[in-house]
């Protein structure tokens, strides 16, 4: 399975970053910033389809996406073309991410940014904070649900939001544990890599009405962007479609028409 894997190379990158800064280090370093973080659940939670940006280099079922790649600049076009937040990948090996770009693009953007990765160690959070991130992505296929408390909680600690983020109903139901106030559902079968708008439309069902819906994968039109928000999604997280685009703000802005 394609998310073990990714994990495993994750640990990896994860040994080097606690080599560099012990976890005493960085949880002290994120507790002691008193900067607000922005509010990322404030962002998505709008009466329009609010827009999460990602910042993406590649991914393991399209290699690399956009061989220009200036993580800062991209980031201050999704701004300045009115997205609502924005994404960072900072897996290194799949993803070709780097926190290095997260801590670039805080410097140069005033909108919420989620630290888009696989976390599975709470050493990921804290490093998260100091990096300037304001919310994380929590994945249920790869936690259970004890472990997603215990991570929002330190997410919560640090006044970080926590994109919860599920694949099927079970996973829905192993979130709904964990009191989350933002589900992300993701339209890509782990599995075969297809991608189908339905699973925003059959999950939202089972989600309650004050939880923020993001629906993520997937998203490449106007028609994409007043399905799933006629299914509910109070959000979309749209990566591919705006990487691959020359001029993103015309992009976004035909995505955005009418919704």
């Amino acid at each position: 399975m394609i998310l073990e894997d990714i994990i495993e190379k994750r640990k990896i990158q994860l040994e080097r970053e606690k080599q560099n800064i012990p976890f005493y280090e960085v949880k002290k370093a994120a507790e002691k910033i008193d900067t607000p973080c922005k509010d990322f659940y404030k962002a998505l939670k709008k009466n329009k389809l609010s827009v999460i940006s990602e910042v993406k280099k590649a991914s393991p079922s399209k290699s690399v996406i956009r061989e220009d790649f200036n993580p800062a600049e991209i980031a201050v076009s999704y701004e300045n073309a009115g997205a609502d937040a924005v994404s960072c990948l900072t897996e290194e090996y799949y993803f070709k991410g780097s926190s290095s770009y997260l801590r670039e693009i805080r410097k140069k953007i005033n909108l919420p940014i989620l630290r888009k990765d696989f976390i599975f160690d709470e050493y990921q959070i804290y490093e998260a904070k100091t990096l300037g991130a304001d919310a994380v992505l929590l994945i249920a296929a790869a936690l259970d649900s004890d472990t997603m408390k215990n991570f929002s909680a330190i997410a919560e600690s640090l006044n970080m939001n926590c994109l919860f983020e599920a694949h099927n109903e079970e996973e829905i139901e192993k979130i709904l544990c964990c009191s989350p106030q933002i589900i992300g559902i993701n339209n890509r079968n782990l599995k075969t890599f297809e991608v189908s708008l339905k699973n925003t439309q059959i999950l939202a069902e089972k989600i309650p009405p004050e939880c923020v819906i993001v629906s993520e994968s997937g998203i490449a039109s106007n028609d994409d962007m007043k399905f799933v928000r006629q299914c509910g999604a109070d959000a979309v997280l749209i990566g591919e479609t705006l990487m691959r685009s020359n001029d993103i703000f015309s992009t976004l802005q035909a995505l955005r028409e009418g919704v």
